[in-house]
């Protein structure tokens, strides 16, 4: 008996040491460049064990000790494979080479980085390269990351000449824009015409529209995570372009013996050139530029820093009337730190502003107004082992919200000085989430995350009779501001107010086959910032302020089911998505509110909620000479505000009506085509349900005054929108085996000439007083556009 007792305790130790695992970790970079890749698969051949890289090209993957076969795979690029011995942790490191040589502004090679995973949970994400972006065909042949990620499902804007983009039916200001890691306020150049992301600078952006992770917070629609690229490590690089409107050039390189690298690359508009040659609008000016910085340097092999930043302006000037400055600024401060083969770090400083600036040239009068962020965030990625992965950290937003300095431009006018009140907020989290793969089928992303916000002092705050800011006027059926009783004093660091919220996260995926799966989530995040606007859209004019006494935290609970497949060896995938969305604490506007210039917010709105629903269908072509996408989106985006303390019916009787959001059907059909190695040709068709608008529904005279009375809210629509547009992009032959390399675009934005409506209103005719209806449209033409890119 005691032999066998030996015997069994030897087996069972010869088996646990057999079981003991050890990790494979490193760095994915482009071998051309030195650009580190993220969505690189690194998989051990012959098992389901792999890993993707993050952020900054690191993996890391453990198995149990053996010899294997590594393999390093990035569509678009060569495949490698490594032969290890798997006995002790170690770092492998790797450098891929690109699968085509061609002009990279024309590469359109689908990655997969760019296609769901059939096997991780996470859905409701898209993804686009800067390759892909720069494919599409663009008005005035500016490239635009914004106008790229609203031909996708679930993702739509308020028409031409509208700045932001809405998500699942959500308001712009829903949307976290990220750059780098900081926060963009406004996204938009030409009050909408472009992005104010440069193509040239940009690696690649992912867009959560759901099942957002828990290190994301603030936003309760979705995020939009913009990465520039590192710069050339390599060797001296410069591209650029020259189009209708704007110019833009890029340089990058190697520094510090090739340990880092830079980028730096600048664009702007010159319109404003060629107004002096027309005599009606010679002195005015319209213009804009952007400027991205970034630069790294690899202290060791476990660190490296990094320093981005952004600058960008808009100058708007109509000579004798108005003028209209406003602009991001954004920097960013970040050390990445691995620990070892199973931990990595990343602690960043980030700061950001947005202001701007109105002259009323007219009047006589300067707005000025802006908000700053401070923010300090540590992200730790742990790999556990090989079906456990967790990330966790810890971030701290300061908000400095600066509503606007009203202020006399002549110094001798007799105009009173105003000053609307300073806000002040901090908001903290803490997080963990865990991607655990429970069997061969099953995987699972949860976790939570811990917000709050505190509105700080500093400020005199208004007091109102029985606790209403608003009321309602029975006698004439309005709502009014109510009586102010008084103002409380805090002290700058006295909290007014805090809010704290827990956000779970769940997400889960199960594999039916090689090919498909199904998924299923649930997310729960909290918005403490607000954009007041009365506007459909973005503008320069709009004022964030924080929540506080009278205005709660936005809180969203969305679920969402799908399932997706690959066919033809991944040739082509389908992707098919249902959801519903619900917030709390929507606020909306009372009829006839104003917002300009107004220091107590909370007199103009009622607190409501929203909810929306749909399903998206997505389906790609990845490879061969065409490729290209089909997007549907089938929706409903609805809100209502009762009357609360307020009393009253609410806002429209208090029923529910269509946001302005709202489209019932949003289809996208995008395609490629490689006729020839000088020649390929690209389109966009874009066609949308019209958006939700409020149209009288007749008139009455009062004092020989003509007064509209109107519908229900947003119960009328806009005419459906549709367009087409096209281009062509010219190669030379004489690119080859030479260092300059250029290409030409050719494009026609609305290809048959639509006269989309922007917008209808309704008037009266002066001379015969019959009443008519105007509709305004941006583009009723086709916009021809050139421009010729350049790389050496």
């Amino acid at each position: 008996m005691k032999h066998r007792l030996v015997c069994l305790f030897l087996l069972m130790t010869t088996f646990l040491f057999a079981q003991e695992k050890f990790s494979v970790s490193g760095t994915i970079k482009d071998k051309k460049n030195g650009e580190t890749l993220l969505g690189a698969t690194v998989y051990l051949k012959g098992t389901t064990n792999g890993a993707v890289t993050n952020e900054y090209g690191f993996y890391s993957l453990t198995a149990t000790e053996g010899n294997y076969t590594l393999v390093v795979s990035f569509l678009g690029y060569e495949t490698i494979t490594k032969e290890i011995t798997l006995n002790v942790d170690q770092t492998v490191n790797f450098e891929i080479t690109e699968a085509s040589t061609s002009l990279e502004t024309v590469v359109i090679e689908a990655e997969e980085s760019e296609r769901v995973s059939i096997r991780k949970p996470q859905m409701s994400v898209s993804k686009l390269n800067a390759a892909t972006i720069k494919q599409m065909p663009v008005v005035l042949g500016e490239v635009d990351v914004l106008k790229s990620i609203q031909l996708l499902p679930g993702v739509t804007n308020s028409g031409e000449g509208t700045a932001g983009f809405n998500v699942r039916g959500g308001a712009a200001d829903q949307n976290l824009v990220l750059l780098d890691e900081a926060i963009i306020y406004n996204t938009s150049h030409f009050f909408g015409f472009f992005s104010v992301f440069n193509a040239d600078a940009i690696k690649d952006i992912k867009l959560y529209k759901g099942d957002i992770p828990a290190k994301y917070g603030g936003r309760i629609s979705s995020v939009l995570d913009v990465r520039q690229k590192d710069g050339n490590s390599k060797n001296l690089e410069v591209n650029g372009g020259v189009g209708l409107i704007s110019s833009r050039l890029a340089v990058e390189g190697p520094m510090f013996n090739k340990k880092g690298s830079f980028l730096v690359a600048g664009r702007s508009s010159y319109a404003h050139l060629f107004m002096p040659l027309i005599e009606e609008i010679a002195d005015d000016k319209i213009s804009f530029y952007d400027l991205n910085l970034k630069t790294n340097y690899e202290i060791d092999e476990n660190n490296r820093i990094y320093l981005s930043g952004y600058f960008g302006r808009d100058i708007f000037d109509i000579s004798q009337f108005i003028k209209n400055r406003y602009g991001n600024a954004s920097a960013n401060l970040r050390w990445n730190h691995v620990f070892n083969e199973k931990l990595f770090s990343n602690l960043s400083f980030i700061y950001s502003e947005y202001d701007y600036e109105v002259i009323l040239d007219f009047i006589k009068l300067d707005w000025i107004s802006d908000i700053k962020n401070f923010n300090l965030k540590y992200d730790l990625r742990y790999y556990a082992n090989d079906k456990l992965k967790l990330d966790f950290g810890v971030s701290g937003i300061t908000y400095d919200f600066n509503p606007g300095i009203v202020r006399p431009s002549d110094p001798s006018s007799t105009i009173n000085y105003r000053k609307l009140d300073q806000k002040r907020a901090f908001e903290g989290a803490a997080y963990i989430s865990a991607e655990h793969k429970l069997s061969d089928k099953l995987t699972a992303q949860y976790g939570v995350r811990l917000s709050m916000f505190s509105r700080l002092g500093g400020q005199a705050l208004s007091n109102y009779a029985n606790n209403q800011p608003v009321v309602y006027n029975d006698e004439i059926g309005i709502y009014e501001e109510g009586e102010e009783i008084g103002t409380t004093e805090y002290d700058k660091n006295e909290s007014i107010k805090t809010f704290a919220n827990v956000e779970p996260r769940l997400g889960l995926s199960y594999q039916l086959n090689d090919e498909s799966s199904v998924k299923a989530s649930y997310t729960r995040s909290v918005q403490y910032v607000h954009l007041l606007s009365n506007t459909i859209s973005v503008t320069p004019l709009d004022v964030w302020a924080p929540s506080g006494e009278y205005i709660d935290p936005q809180k969203s609970n969305q679920y969402a089911a799908g399932y997706y497949r690959n066919f033809n060896d991944k040739t082509y995938s389908l992707e098919v998505e249902a959801y519903y969305k619900n917030v709390d604490n929507r606020i909306d506007y009372i009829d006839g509110s104003n917002l300009i210039g107004t220091n107590n917010i909370e007199t103009e709105i009622l607190n409501g909620e929203a909810r929306a629903y749909g399903l998206e269908v997505l389906f790609r072509k990845d490879k061969g000479k065409f490729k290209g996408w089909v997007a549907y989106t089938l929706s409903k985006s609805e809100q209502r505000a009762l009357g609360g303390i307020a009393g009253g019916p609410g806002i429209n009787r208090g029923n529910w009506y269509n946001t302005p959001f709202d489209r019932t059907h949003d289809i996208s059909i995008t395609g490629s085509y490689d006729f020839s190695e000088k020649w390929k040709f690209s389109a966009n068709f874009a066609y949308q349900t019209g958006r939700p608008v409020t149209f009288p529904n007749g008139q009455y005279e009062y004092d020989n005054l003509s007064i509209a009375s109107f519908n229900q809210r947003n119960a009328n629509r806009l005419p459906d929108y549709h367009r087409l547009d096209v281009s062509a992009t010219y190669t030379p032959s004489k690119n080859k085996n030479r260092r300059w390399q250029s290409e030409w675009v050719f494009g026609l934005y609305n290809a048959y000439a639509r006269r989309n409506a922007a917008s209808v209103s309704f008037t009266q005719d002066f001379n015969t007083g019959i009443n008519e209806a105007r509709r305004l449209s941006i583009f009723g033409s086709v916009i021809p556009s050139i421009t010729y890119n350049f790389k050496f």
